[in-house]
């Protein structure tokens, strides 16, 4: 068995076998971390100095937007049966059962330490053609630029695999992260990084599933 090992998917390298790695069964956990404008102003603020250092901190943490990013995945599985994994319409998903993907929380402001994870069973790879990791902004800013984000897959044996949400371009709201499917008996996950703004049209889970023609069909939800 191969050691654990951690690799950033990148554009000059984005695919990687979870096979080759000796990732075949367990739960693999994908995990989305930011920097929030709040959380980063307010730990500024904490170690200011002095009575108007402490309040221009203050004025920076009441200025500074709370982002709400939520994390996501649409499932499309080999018996042509699809959904979706998010927060909103509280589509959290389920481990045991179908669709194998869950999404353990909704961090509204990116202060969790432990920021938003879904967990995903590759125990019953078997049944899945592709799973489509998203992102988006359900509020807060106008776009991801500055926000640092990254998600890592993590094995239970300790292997990662880092995609990081980077080259955001103005206005883009949401973004398809990496795409898992098998290819060539390997479940092979390739960094995508593809990123949508309002012009792509209305509704991100649609504009996106479209745009990786998954034959999905949506109605509005809320969380």
């Amino acid at each position: 068995m191969t050691e654990p090992r951690s690799v950033i998917l990148t554009k000059a390298a984005p695919a990687v076998s979870l096979d080759k790695h000796g990732v075949t069964s367990g739960l693999i956990r994908v995990n989305l971390n930011w920097t929030s404008p709040r959380a980063a102003a307010r730990r500024e603020a904490q170690t200011a100095r002095g009575l108007f250092g402490r309040l221009r901190g203050a004025l920076r943490v009441g200025a500074a937007p709370d982002v709400d990013l939520d994390l996501g995945c649409m499932i499309v599985c080999r018996d042509g049966s699809k959904t979706v994994v998010q927060a909103l319409g509280n589509a959290f998903g389920a481990v045991d059962e179908f669709p194998f993907v869950a999404l353990d929380a909704d961090d509204r402001t990116g202060a969790r330490d432990a920021g938003e994870n879904l967990v995903i069973n590759l125990d019953h790879q078997a049944e899945f053609s592709k799973l489509l990791l998203f992102v988006y902004i359900y509020e807060g800013l106008a776009d991801f630029r500055g926000l640092d984000a990254v998600v890592t897959l993590s094995s239970p044996r300790g292997d990662r695999f880092e995609v990081r949400l980077d080259e955001c371009p103005p206005q883009a709201r949401s973004c398809a992260i990496a795409l898992i499917k098998r290819r060539k008996d390997e479940l092979v996950v390739n960094r995508e990084v593809r990123w949508f703004t309002p012009e792509d049209g209305p509704g991100v889970q649609d504009v996106i599933s479209r745009a990786y023609r998954l034959g999905m069909k949506w109605t509005p939800g809320r969380k």
